[in-house]
């Protein structure tokens, strides 16, 4: 037997009432004092027994009418197959646990850990559930399992929740593909999240759940919150040895539902203070803060812009670092030197290299005799400028140089002969020379096509306007890279590796005398990129996002590498490449080749947002219109108790039998008490 209503089986505790009013009411026949008692008729002993059994049989009718009445209030249902009650329609269902970075505010995650918990206690054994936690991606997924006591330990093992960013889309496809597996037609999906504006409001409308799957969304998110957020901030990569102090520009943003009005930014820069600034935001959403500070020997830096005066500590951190790098030292050959300064070769690329205040560049002019072994060691580019009268040895001596590791930009003239060049550099020149082409009359060839991805044309946005008078025609050799051709399809520029080091020819003067190159916008910075490209590694990206893949490893030579995550734990690599992906902000620390680098990783500035949007507009953009409403368990159990208790009514013969009884009483007690 069960009951329908059990809360009623309190009022059993009534049927007590009766028994207390008989034993309060008893008392003691009083003893009166007679004369004589022989004129009184004796009363038989038979007839006070009889009266005190019919004083029972009363107190335990009423009790008995209390109780009946209980019961049946309570509807008690007889029925051998009652424990479809419990199981009337199993259900398979998917548990999605929010773990991304917002879900770290207050106690939000434990909330949504105590939901999760009741999602299971409210299942019965019969069910199967399955667990995602995300935030871009399913970074947990347990399948389904009937064993409750086993997904709610895995429950209670997931310890906080992340750094990742909020994506509801592809997780809940995950949870729909695997209801597609499932064992029962009654399947539901779970969300528990906080429910950011900033993912719903991009979510992809034409994507709906399965029809028949239902869905339950549960905010576990605050009414109120007060965050300060650093959504930018702009600071050098790459500086040169004694450059002037720098800016650090921070943008602060109040991003809580609740505004702040203050706060202070702090720079730190290798872990030493060196700047805190408050912030007042006033009746504005954002404050720009400015820092100055300078970095003047060479080396890394690595920085933190640290924010207070806020309630969540997971985005107070944005992490920077910034390599400061000595001059370049650049040797040039002029091989067409002249006192008339608009004549000489090296004149208008001394002034495209040194002529800046703060050049980068540490300019050395020789002639062609002047050159030997001991001052190319000391530079770190060598340039020949219509250079056509070296030695076999001063060749030999290049050609060594760029073979360990050095670096050649070469821009013949009208000096250079094919023959001695091609014999003397052919081991390490990206092209032979040909034959020299000279347009007639007024005729000039163009620049037409050049490869934008390369680093040296890519900064370089401006038209290649100049025009070409005169130029070598060159036949590049198999291993090396054509960079830019004229309008006449000819090579204009062509790289080469050579051992560790590189080599690129242009195939013009760098003067007036062949073109008007020198005269373009673009000639200075494209002599600085050549340049840079020949001596400096390409700058990679040393900052990234939580969650980003990158390679650690910048320099394919270094050997060994070994890094470790910003918690100090070592990173284990399982490609060649050396790629990783972090998932928490900080530095990578990384040791390569015997020098030591420093990725940052911070957090993805839409975590930090905490505008919220209703439940409401998720479940309206992915609820499937063939999908009925679907009853909750309790709804469905009530259903079926009533369909069981119509054929047996209980209730209707229990009250019953509490008349039959209220009229026995009433006539045992009319007889009793007479």
């Amino acid at each position: 037997m069960v009951f329908l209503t059990p809360l009623f089986l309190i009022g059993l505790l009534a049927a007590a009432i009766p028994i207390a009013i008989h034993l309060i009411r008893r008392e003691k026949p009083p003893k009166v004092m007679f004369s004589t008692i022989r004129f009184l008729k004796k009363t038989s002993k038979k007839l006070v027994l009889f009266q005190h059994l019919q004083q029972i049989l009363l107190l335990l009718l009423r009790s008995l009418v209390i109780v009946l009445l209980v019961l049946a209030f309570a509807r008690p249902l007889i029925d051998r197959s009652i424990a479809r009650l419990l199981d009337v329609d199993p259900q398979s269902a998917v548990v999605l646990i929010d773990l991304s970075m917002s879900m770290q505010y207050g106690e939000t995650f434990e909330r949504a850990k105590t939901e999760a918990l009741d999602i299971i206690s409210s299942m019965t054994s019969g069910d199967e559930v399955a667990l995602i936690g995300f935030s871009d991606g399913a970074q947990l997924v347990s399948d389904f399992n009937s064993d409750m006591d086993s997904v709610r330990s895995t429950i209670n093992e997931i310890s906080a929740a992340g750094f990742g960013r909020t994506r509801y889309l592809p997780n809940l496809r995950l949870a729909d593909q695997m209801l597609e597996e499932s064992r029962f037609e009654n399947r539901a999906v779970y969300l528990i999240s906080d429910f950011q504006a900033a993912d719903i409001e991009a979510f992809d409308e034409t994507w709906k759940l399965a029809p028949g799957v239902a869905f339950t969304g549960i905010d576990v998110g605050l009414e109120e919150s007060t965050n300060l957020a650093i959504t930018d901030v702009r600071s050098p990569e790459r500086l040169l040895e004694n450059a002037s102090e720098q800016e650090i520009l921070v943008r602060v943003r109040s991003t809580g539902t609740v505004y702040l009005q203050e706060g202070d930014v702090s720079l730190i820069v290798n872990g030493e203070v060196i700047d805190r600034k408050s912030v007042d935001l006033g009746d504005r959403s954002e404050e720009v803060v400015t820092f100055s500070t300078a970095f003047e020997t060479e080396g890394s830096y690595y920085g933190e812009i640290r924010i207070g005066g806020d309630a969540f500590e997971a985005d107070n951190s944005y992490y920077f670092t910034v390599d400061v790098l000595p001059k370049i030292s650049v040797l040039t050959i002029n091989g067409e030197a002249s006192e008339n300064w608009y004549d000489d070769e090296g004149h208008w690329f001394g002034l495209a290299v040194g002529g800046a205040e703060r050049s980068p560049f540490e300019l050395v002019n020789l002639t062609p005799g002047e050159l030997n072994e001991a001052v190319l060691r000391q530079s770190d580019v060598l340039v020949l400028l219509n250079v056509g009268n070296l030695s076999d040895d001063q060749t030999e001596i290049i050609v060594d140089y760029v073979i360990e590791g050095g670096a050649l930009l070469v821009a013949p003239g009208d000096r250079v002969d094919p023959v001695s060049f091609n014999n003397q550099f052919e081991s390490v020149a990206p092209a032979l020379l040909e034959a020299q082409g000279l347009p007639n009359g007024n005729d000039y060839l163009v620049i037409a096509d050049y490869d934008r991805r390369h680093p040296i044309l890519r900064p370089i946005e401006s038209d290649w306007s100049a025009r070409f008078q005169g130029h070598w025609r060159l036949s590049p050799t198999q291993d090396s890279e054509v960079l830019m051709q004229f309008d006449n399809t000819e090579p204009a520029l062509v790289e080469r590796q050579v051992g560790d080091g590189s080599v690129i020819l242009f195939a013009s003067a760098m003067d007036l005398e062949w073109n008007n190159l020198p005269l373009q916008s673009l000639f200075l910075p494209f002599v600085h990129e050549t340049l840079r490209h020949l001596v400096q590694p390409e700058l990679k990206q040393k900052a990234y996002s939580v969650g980003d893949s990158f390679s650690v490893n910048l320099n394919e030579n270094a050997g060994s590498v070994s890094a470790r995550a910003p918690n100090g734990d070592e990173i284990i690599f399982t490609n060649t490449d050396f790629i990783t992906q972090v998932s928490e902000p900080g530095f990578v620390t990384v040791e390569a080749g015997g020098a030591e680098m420093r990725f940052a990783i911070n957090t993805l500035p839409e975590e930090s947002n905490f505008a919220r949007m209703p439940v409401e507009n998720l479940f309206d953009s992915i609820i499937n219109p063939d999908t009925n409403p679907i009853k909750s368990r309790e709804v469905q159990n009530e259903q079926l108790a009533e369909e069981l208790e119509q054929p047996q009514r209980l209730w209707w013969w229990i009250l019953s039998l509490v008349m039959a009884l209220v009229l026995a009483e009433a006539l045992i007690a009319n007889r009793t008490y007479r």
